[in-house]
């Protein structure tokens, strides 16, 4: 496990090594067998490698220790700091949409913007619940938002291209089954279908919304927690909307005070 992390990260035992501060020889020796680690040896080596938490379990388990961190809702009452820290940051956003993303891209929690805003760009029929409640899905299926975003190509295609990543790299278990979902949808570019390391993850992209005489502009930025300690903390982001510009602003500024 060990040795399939450091490849998948790129990096020689030296360089692993190096970071870590320990020697080339142990890692050889704890990638061959020969060595043992302890739970600390363990945990060191995977926050060098950036394993995402619910491997780290499983790096603990293979060398024979109990798993470290837990996998809760975010109904659990061990969280409900977390819930009223998020409560707190959509709130703050207001009058401008904001949503906490689960690492399936399911939104979990929004704030009164969010529905307000977006529910203006829906067709009908709209989307199934289920598919309505995925950010990407709501972005690429062609009854959902995609057909008012005037941008469409360039927004989402550095959307399929981080879940092309998160696919790859192991980090979120759920991303290979939603990049196949979101590449059969038809009028997908052919170009999505392979991973390009060249498009940067901007964090900061650009959404221009547009059905009849309605024209709204936001930029959006994703944000994740420092150190969750926790499998499904780790996997939320925040999206927060901005507007682009002056009418948008106003527009929602408006939106929010009508009764």
């Amino acid at each position: 496990m060990l040795r399939h992390w450091r490849v998948a990260r790129r990096m020689s035992q030296l360089t692993l090594a190096t970071e870590a501060e320990v020697s080339s020889r142990h890692v050889c020796f704890l990638e061959t067998g020969r060595g043992t680690p302890s739970r600390d040896m363990v945990e060191l080596l995977a926050g060098v490698l950036g394993v995402p938490l619910n491997e780290r379990n499983a790096m603990l388990v293979a060398a024979g220790y109990a798993p470290a961190y837990a996998e809760r809702t975010m109904e659990a009452p061990e969280l409900r700091h977390v819930r009223r820290a998020f409560d707190y940051m959509l709130g703050q956003q207001e009058p401008y949409p904001a949503f906490v993303i689960d690492g399936r891209w399911n939104i979990v929690m929004r704030n009164r913007a969010g529905p307000r805003i977006f529910g203006l760009f829906h067709a009908d029929p709209g989307l199934p619940p289920r598919m309505a409640q995925n950010a990407l899905h709501a972005i690429c299926h062609p009854a959902g938002l995609r057909q008012f975003i005037v941008n469409w190509e360039e927004f989402a295609g550095p959307l399929i291209q981080t879940v092309h990543r998160e696919a790859a790299a192991g980090t979120n278990p759920a991303a290979a089954r939603l990049l196949a979902e979101l590449l059969a949808y038809p009028g997908i570019p052919s170009r999505w279908r392979v991973p390009d390391p060249n498009v940067p993850m901007s964090p900061v992209l650009t959404m221009r919304l547009k059905r009849g005489d309605l024209t709204l502009a936001f930029f959006s930025m994703l944000t994740v927690l420092a150190t969750p300690h926790d499998i499904m903390l780790e996997q939320l982001r925040v999206e927060c909307f901005y507007p682009a510009d002056n009418v948008t602003e106003e527009t929602a500024r408006r939106l929010a005070t009508s009764p």
